[in-house]
């Protein structure tokens, strides 16, 4: 069941991208990824919806048991007015917020981070149906002799790109 049609020049809801990342994938070597959805406040929606929010410091915690996923080090801003008046019902911008997952998904990401050197990092926030949704990664620490390598990597395949595009006229 589909809701109004959106005006002209507005974007549609079905996935809009909010925070990227991009970050996490030069800092770390991505092994999996994982769609989750966020427990947030009515306020945090609103803020996230305007696209006040950072997930650069962000990392995600196994806890608990049962088992829960924690995401930790993420700034949503405070939404509305600011001063005494508008701050009541505001939300904490760096509180924990739970994540949604399967049980089955949670025990296989505890199971991994259990190994050294593995960490869970978000990779994108977005809405997705309405739903704001959260791309978390298992991944492992890239040492500076491994960025060097991965950027070195890339250039060449580049390279390559180039060169075949030229030849095929």
């Amino acid at each position: 069941m589909r809701g109004k049609p959106n005006k002209p020049g507005q974007e549609t809801d079905e996935e809009r991208l909010i925070a990227e990342n991009r970050r996490a994938r030069y800092d770390f070597e991505v092994l999996g990824t994982l769609e989750v959805g966020l427990v947030l406040r009515g306020s945090e929606v609103k803020s996230v919806r305007d696209g006040n929010v950072s997930i650069a410091e962000g990392f995600v915690r196994v806890e608990g048991s049962p088992p829960q996923l924690n995401l930790y080090g993420v700034n949503i801003g405070e939404y509305g007015p600011s001063g005494p008046a508008g701050s009541a019902g505001q939300h904490r911008p760096t509180r924990a917020r739970g994540l949604l997952a399967h049980k089955r998904e949670i025990a296989r990401l505890a199971k991994g981070v259990q190994t050294k050197g593995m960490t869970i990092v978000p990779l994108k926030l977005y809405f997705r149906h309405g739903y704001a949704k959260l791309l978390i990664a298992l991944a492992k620490g890239r040492t500076r002799y491994d960025k060097r390598d991965a950027i070195s990597k890339k250039e060449a395949a580049r390279d390559i790109q180039r060169a075949t595009s030229r030849r095929a006229p």
